[in-house]
């Protein structure tokens, strides 16, 4: 038994392998500029704040709100994020610098440690749907495959990334982006073995002097059927951002 694991482990190994290598070198540089564009064209750049609502729905269960602001300072992998609603958890926050993200617990008020792929509350979005690097797609990921296609009456790129480190969320993702302007209208994010965890919909854009704003997204989570997440921005600020918010400190003295 234990060579018959050892030899489809292997096995699926070299299907990953060749499934990432099929690609060319010009065909992958091509997917990445595509995905930096999509990056390029939104407004968070620099330094930024926002109210991030949160409409969490599961079958059988009252709706459930939360909302945080968020301040992040992209240049130099910085954010820092408090909970505003419900008033129970009111304080509770985050704060990333690089690699290094600590949750605080206001009640004991102490630090933890903790990961990206953490969920915001009980809803569907991780850490690393609010904060990325302008080098995560060549650092993180591989180009599995890039071609043309429609998403209802838009003409999109579609991307299939694999990763190839520990940070991103989920082992494969796939991305459906406009031609004309690089906006992403909708994402599939799979587990290792090739089942769909969760969908992404990007559904409302606005357009602001700094880029553009998914200002409605739906994250609809594919193993428990019903269950989704809205996300909403509002209240989006560019001004420069005293260094004082990316502190361990700032979180402390909310409270």
């Amino acid at each position: 038994m234990k060579k018959l694991l050892l030899s489809l482990g292997l096995a699926l190994t070299l299907c990953t392998a060749a499934i990432a290598q099929s690609v060319s070198a010009a065909t992958a540089e091509q997917a990445f500029k595509t995905m930096e564009a999509a990056d390029k064209v939104l407004a968070y750049h620099g330094d930024y704040s926002a109210t991030v609502s949160l409409l969490i729905q599961k079958p059988g269960e009252p709706d459930e709100s939360l909302r945080f602001k968020i301040f992040e300072r992209t240049d130099s992998d910085l954010m820092t994020m408090v909970q505003l609603l419900p008033e129970a958890d009111k304080g509770k926050g985050y704060l990333r610098d690089g690699d290094n993200i600590w949750a605080y617990d206001p009640i004991g008020r102490k630090f933890t440690h903790t990961s990206l792929k953490e969920a915001v509350g009980d809803s569907d979005v991780n850490l690393d749907d609010l904060n990325q690097s302008d080098t995560h797609w060549r650092d993180n990921y591989t180009v599995a495959s890039f071609e043309e296609g429609m998403l209802g009456k838009q003409a999109v790129y579609i991307i299939t990334l694999e990763a190839k480190t520990s940070k991103p969320s989920y082992a494969r993702t796939t991305y459906y982006i406009r031609k004309d302007i690089a906006l992403v209208l909708k994402q599939e994010d799979y587990s290792g073995s090739g089942r769909l965890m969760r969908t992404t919909l990007y559904p409302k854009w606005a357009k602001v002097p700094a880029g553009y704003v998914p200002t409605q997204i739906i994250l609809r989570d594919e193993l428990n059927p019903g269950e989704t997440t809205q996300q909403m921005i509002s209240d989006l600020t560019f001004d420069r951002l005293p260094d004082t918010i990316f502190t361990k400190a700032y979180l402390e003295g909310l409270n």
